[in-house]
């Protein structure tokens, strides 16, 4: 083996053809994962390094079986692996390796003991803080409708980015397009586990927002037009925009925020849209299990029911969240709801005046200012209470009694009682 280098002579998107293929032991082992280019590559890159393929490895692991007590000949391998100072190989790259090293001696049903290979990788680099001005540059500078509708989809459902490549249209709610909040649901054999072991029967059951829905609508559009064809239920929904219109691959998903990011100075990865949704539920107070249904993870404590119900109960608590997880407009929209009861309320107070002949006595007023009180009949004022709220609070004033009695340029209301 080399103790000071190794020679890449295959590279990530050729592994399989140039490598993998001669080995059915790997073959067997990749059908098993859905990052296969970057597994592959990832124990190519092992074998290189200690100058054996992958059928030696597993009868090395075999002998050791015989031998009372064995002399774990590989795992004492995977810790040179670490211990070895390789140029080319940072300490992730190293962690892959490790990784995909023990994924495949387990899905050939030889496990390393655990401690092999052991590595502490340390968080180095923070995490991007977010803000709405900076997704939303992201947002205005990608470069067609697809690109645009991804990052309001991922940032509204916080789904990962391994699961994108096999995501088809038959996930969404049916109607999906005349629902105020769509319901996507995933199975387990898509999301992180792929269903086994521990991850068994985990969902994730998660929703778009109305901007995220708008997006979606347009790109559904617009690659229609280019298929010349509708979409199927079987249909992949994120596609290449060129014929032959093939899946997203895991690679492209990466390398297309990668360059959005570079080019609008914007530090930000898929992985950041899943920590924008989850800090989004932290601050409306959703309950733990409740966030992790929403992030496809497993649901501790309880068996995770997905009945309608239960569903139900998830999207009226994301209905709360969604003036903090939109970002593509300045302004926040108003929900329809929101606007439903608005619309009757205001039908129900110009009856009341038409019958009463009571009418408030206004003024013009400036953003941020709040209005005087209306006027009795004899011209005193009947001392009502006034307030300015956000968007999130409307709905609970309005059911407490209150009314709407202006609407502010920054997005906030006046309401009166």
């Amino acid at each position: 083996m080399e103790e000071s280098k190794t020679t890449e002579r295959i590279k990530e998107s050729s592994v399989i053809e140039l490598w993998a293929k001669n080995y059915p032991e790997v073959t067997r082992w990749l059908a098993k994962l859905q990052k296969k280019e970057q597994s592959a590559h990832s124990l190519y890159r092992f074998c290189e390094w200690c100058n054996r393929r992958p059928p030696e490895l597993l009868e090395a692991k075999a002998k050791d079986a015989s031998i009372n007590p064995p002399p774990n000949e590989v795992e004492k391998l995977l810790d040179d692996f670490i211990a070895t100072d390789i140029s080319g190989f940072t300490n992730i790259i190293k962690y892959h390796c490790t990784m995909a090293v023990k994924s495949f001696f387990k899905h050939n049903y030889r496990d390393l003991a655990r401690a092999s290979g052991a590595m502490d990788l340390e968080q180095v680099k923070p995490y991007n803080k977010l803000t709405k001005e900076g997704l939303r540059k992201l947002w205005s500078w990608a470069q067609n409708l697809r690109d645009k509708a991804l990052m309001t989809f991922v940032c509204s459902t916080a789904i990962a980015k391994e699961t994108l490549t096999n995501l088809k249209w038959s996930h969404l709610e049916e109607n999906w397009e005349k629902i105020d909040l769509p319901c996507i649901n995933i199975p387990s054999a898509l999301l992180k586990g792929h269903g086994q072991g521990k991850y068994k029967n985990v969902r994730q059951t998660t929703f778009m927002t109305p901007e995220a829905k708008r997006d979606l609508i347009n790109y559904k559009e617009w690659l229609e037009q280019k298929l010349g064809r509708k979409m199927t239920a079987e249909d992949n929904i994120w596609l290449e925009t060129y014929a032959p219109y093939r899946p997203l691959s895991y690679s492209a998903f990466g390398l297309l925020i990668w360059q959005l990011s570079k080019n609008t100075g914007v530090p930000f990865s898929w992985h950041d849209a899943r920590r924008w949704v989850n800090t989004t539920l932290e601050q409306i107070g959703i309950s733990s299990n409740w966030a992790r249904k929403i992030r496809g993870r497993k649901v501790r404590g309880e068996e995770a029911p997905y009945s309608q119900p239960a569903i139900e109960q998830l999207r009226a608590k994301f209905r709360e969240a969604v003036p903090l997880l939109e970002f593509t407009s300045d302004r926040p929209a108003v929900p329809k709801e929101v606007q439903e009861k608005l619309a009757a309320l205001e039908a129900e107070q110009k009856a009341i005046k038409q019958q009463y002949g009571v009418f408030r006595k206004t003024r013009h007023m400036k953003s941020g200012e709040a209005p005087e009180g209306e006027n009795c009949e004899d011209g005193k004022n009947c001392g009502e209470e006034f307030k300015q709220i956000g968007e999130t609070l409307l709905l609970e004033h309005l059911k407490a009694g209150w009314r709407i009695t202006h609407n502010l340029a920054n997005g906030q209301v006046i309401v009166q009682r």
